[in-house]
């Protein structure tokens, strides 16, 4: 017979006797527990002793966290955290260096345990651990000679237990003092230091920059990225993840005026280049954790482009239409200018406005006043020059090729080029904070010192061609701009290793190939269009999307578990969060791992009514969210679509529209199915019984 729900059956040891079998009343008190299993063992002052996981991770039991414990168990009768926590205290403070170092290795894997981390912090434990890391190594250097293996662990153990603490988000970033952020910074300029030394020196510093605008500053002025490269240099991928986590820590939280200089220091020192070489093209798969500091280092050198895509032009300034006037030189080589008489001034005007024209721009007489526009602004100017300048054959090319066609068939070179920029930076999200769970880096970026312009230039070549092929008019204009975003997306989720091996992609995605794909893809759909079909379409849309809010609040009853991400995106720990069935509760607590199918209402110790949810905000709109970059917006859409349901607002998702066409297509055709004579029953079939033997089965074998 199963024992009752409230009753665990756990097994629990204690150092030098035999594990006791017990079972476990979770309506009694945690403390009564404690005291009987104390009185098992004839052990006094029960309440110096607790019990915590048998397992690696030793985490203390909880009036909290209890309700995780499952049969069969192994639990482990240990002194208090309080207890161990003013033990520690004390051995970390000993002359014995042994000691000492034992001691420090305990409290590096025990600060794990939020229940331990916070009696070690209510003994101020932080500080002393910050003391001895700013005073105590100066002591121990002396000896560093003689003694190097265990002051490396020394040091090691201390850093990994202000990691571990730290992390629980109890105490605040800004405590600390400068001479420990100098003496953390030493670590990392040091050219020759232990590796685990390094890795939590690098950890510790871009937690500070990440969560402290004050620490940013001063550990700006003790960090350089000079000091920083050699680490990318090495063969350990973790350091060199941890490197650029903090490079990425310094571009996202300098201040605006300072990310250019920032920029032309990471140029000046071939960042890019050195992480191609030593990272990208290095002999080892890259990481999950890698690819994503990647991405934000990709993310956050295209957002400095966000600058000139909102900058208008402004008409009246010379400097900027003498670029326009650049682009008109190259284009026509105009060797000679008229004299400046007033009778040749009226034939210049008349020559600029016919170049201008030919050229491509919208305004002939003021093509200033086609940069007006932002996005993109003067991104676009900025793009043409280099284009023209850098790609001259090609640009003087497109130019001619297009001034000699009939105007209608012309590919307008300065309409397109603006188009065409506006067009990339929404493909590459050019603006907008790097996201949290995203590791979507692509290779061929960091190829190139001048990637997004370089970027431009293929694309621009392309379109040209497209044009071509489509033998498009300047009515077809926003259809060939499809058809090339339609080309670019196609080929960067192939994520090629280069500039010229992205060129090559988009030469297999000629205008035929993408019509062959469309069909292929359209090849099962019927036209949708029709007015009868839009009508039908119309009147179940309602049915299928209630169909889909009862979808999302079934999945928000079922629960879902998500992990936790912490300043240092380690994830390692984990929090459920469910529905109640009735829909007016929400009940959430965290776990300690991942959990096998649902967790139960009444083990989840949080609760938040729905009737206390105002609403529910995403992304850059997400106040907490602002520091740390903008969460994926369609990773979590299946909450986001059931909380707006149960607020009765709209499901907002891209999941939710993508559901409703495939569910509306999918009802359609069946309503349209020809089924003369053929009645379709309110119920499914019954599922036929199993055979009485499977000789019929065929063994490949």
């Amino acid at each position: 017979m199963p024992p009752p729900a409230d009753t665990v059956k756990v097994a629990i040891e204690w150092p030098g006797a035999y594990p006791k079998l017990m079972e476990i009343d979770q309506k009694k008190p945690l403390s009564a527990i404690i005291k009987e299993v104390c009185d098992g063992w004839s052990l006094a002052n029960h309440e110096c002793f607790a019990l915590q996981h048998a397992d690696s991770s030793n985490f203390y039991i909880t009036e909290k966290n209890r309700n995780e414990i499952k049969n069969g168990t192994i639990l482990r009768l240990t002194t208090s955290p309080a207890q161990n926590a003013q033990q520690l205290h004390e051995r970390i403070q000993s002359s014995s260096m042994d000691a000492k170092l034992e001691a420090l290795k305990d409290l590096a894997s025990l600060s794990r345990d939020v229940t331990f981390a916070q009696e070690f912090i209510n003994l101020d434990g932080i500080c002393l651990l910050t003391q001895m890391v700013e005073s105590g190594t100066e002591r121990y250097q002396k000896l560093q000679k003689i003694m190097k293996p265990c002051f490396g662990d020394m040091l090691s153990f201390t850093l990994t237990a202000f990691v571990e603490l730290m992390d629980h988000g109890i105490v605040s970033w800004d405590t600390f003092s400068v001479a420990f952020i100098k003496k953390i910074a030493s670590f990392v300029n040091k050219s020759a230091m232990d590796i685990s030394i390094l890795q939590r020196s690098l950890a510790i510093l871009e937690s500070m920059v990440l969560n402290s605008h004050d620490l940013y500053q001063k550990v700006a002025q003790e960090i350089t990225i000079g000091q920083l490269i050699p680490h990318l240099q090495g063969t350990d991928q973790e350091i060199q993840t941890y490197t650029i986590a903090v490079i990425n820590a310094l571009f996202l939280k300098a201040p605006d005026e300072r990310r250019q200089e920032m920029a032309n220091i990471l140029a000046q020192k071939q960042l890019r280049s050195i992480i191609l070489t030593h990272v990208i093209r290095a002999q080892r798969a890259i990481n999950n954790e890698m690819a994503h500091q990647l991405y934000v280092l990709q993310v956050l050198t295209f957002n400095l482009l966000e600058d000139r895509m909102m900058t208008k032009m402004d008409p009246q300034d010379q400097a900027q239409r003498d670029i326009i006037f650049e682009l008109r030189r190259i284009a026509f080589d105009a060797e000679s200018e008229p004299n400046n008489s007033s009778g040749s001034m009226e034939k210049r005007k008349s020559m600029y406005t016919r170049d201008y024209k030919k050229l491509g721009f919208i305004n002939h007489v003021n093509p200033a006043m086609d940069f007006t526009q932002t996005p993109p602004g003067m991104l676009a100017l900025d793009n043409m020059l280099y284009f023209a300048k850098h790609h001259q054959d090609a640009y003087i090319r497109i130019v001619l090729e297009n001034s000699s066609r009939e105007d209608k068939h012309e590919c307008p070179f300065g309409r397109s080029s603006i188009e065409l920029t506006k067009m990339l930076c929404e493909i590459l999200k050019v603006g907008e904070l790097p996201s949290e769970t995203c590791n979507d880096f692509h290779p061929m970026f960091f190829t190139h010192d001048r990637s997004f312009e370089e970027f431009f230039c293929i694309c621009i070549q392309l379109l040209n061609k497209t044009w071509k092929e489509m033998r498009a008019t300047s009515e077809d204009f926003n259809k060939v701009m499809q058809v090339v975003k339609e080309q670019v997306m196609r080929a960067l989720t192939t994520k090629p290793s280069s500039l010229d091996q992205f060129k090559s992609k988009l030469q297999n995605l000629s205008y035929t190939e993408i019509l062959k794909i469309r069909q292929s893809e359209r090849m099962n759909q019927e036209d949708f269009q029709s007015r009868p079909i839009l009508e039908l379409k119309e009147k179940i849309q309602p049915e299928i999307l209630e169909l889909i809010k009862q979808q999302r609040l079934n999945r928000l009853v079922e629960g879902t578990c998500f992990r936790k991400l912490n300043c240092r995106r380690r994830q390692d720990k984990f929090w459920y969060c469910r529905l109640s069935p009735n829909h007016k509760v929400l009940h959430y607590g965290d776990l300690e791992e991942s959990p096998q199918g649902e967790v139960p209402h009444d083990s989840l110790q949080d609760k938040l009514p729905v009737a206390d949810i105002k609403a529910v905000v995403t992304g850059k709109d997400c106040p907490h969210m602002k520091e740390k970059g903008a969460l994926k917006q369609n990773k979590y859409c299946i909450w986001t679509d059931g909380l707006n349901a149960l607020l009765g607002k709209d499901m907002m998702s891209e999941l939710t529209r993508n559901d409703l066409d495939t569910l509306l297509s999918m009802e359609i055709k069946l309503r349209l199915l020809d089924l003369e004579n053929i009645q379709i029953p309110d119920a499914p079939p019954p599922i036929p019984k199993e055979p009485s033997n499977y000789d019929f089965v065929y063994d490949c074998n």
